[in-house]
C-alpha cells in the first residue's frame, strides 16, 4: 500500500469539549501522521465553499451554521491508504451505527455534531487539503 494523504477536520463540538488532543491521539494510534494542522475559526464563506457540494440539500444551512459555531482544527494526515484508514478510525457518520473504539462512537454528540470530517476519496482529499493549506504549510 502506498503512503497517501487525507484531510481531516476536528469539528466545533469536539473543540468546544477540548478533545483535539484525544482525537489526534486516536488518529496517530491508527497509523496516521499529522503533517499539517491549524486551529481556525471558519468563516461563513469558507464553510459555504467547502460544503458547496451539499448546497441543494435541506441541511446545508444548518451544516454551515454548525461549522462556524466555534473553532475547528483542520489537518493533513499521512499514512498507508490514508483516506480509508482515516474513515475506518472515524467510524460511521451516525454515531449510533459506528463501531466501538471509533472517534464518532467515542466522542460524537449526534449525527450532526459527530466530531470529525474526513475526505471520502483521494481526489477529494487533494481538493480539501488545497482548500485550507498552502503546500509550504505541509511538512512531512
Amino acid at each position: 500500500m502506498a503512503v497517501t494523504r487525507t484531510f481531516s477536520i476536528i469539528k466545533p463540538d469536539a473543540t468546544r469539549r477540548n478533545l483535539t488532543g484525544a482525537v489526534t491521539k486516536m488518529l496517530e494510534e491508527a497509523g496516521l501522521r499529522v503533517v499539517a494542522s491549524k486551529r481556525i475559526q471558519m468563516t461563513k464563506d469558507q464553510a459555504e465553499g467547502f460544503y458547496a457540494v451539499h448546497k441543494e440539500r435541506p441541511f446545508f444551512g444548518e451544516l454551515v451554521d454548525f461549522m462556524i459555531s466555534g473553532p475547528v482544527v483542520v489537518q493533513v494526515l499521512e499514512g498507508e491508504d490514508a483516506v480509508k484508514r482515516n474513515r475506518d478510525v472515524m467510524g460511521a457518520t451516525n454515531p449510533a451505527d459506528a463501531d466501538e473504539g471509533t472517534i464518532r462512537k467515542t466522542y460524537a454528540e449526534s449525527i450532526e455534531a459527530n466530531s470529525v470530517h474526513g475526505s471520502d476519496s483521494d481526489e477529494n482529499a487533494k481538493i480539501e487539503i488545497d482548500y485550507f493549506f498552502d503546500e509550504n504549510e505541509i511538512v512531512g
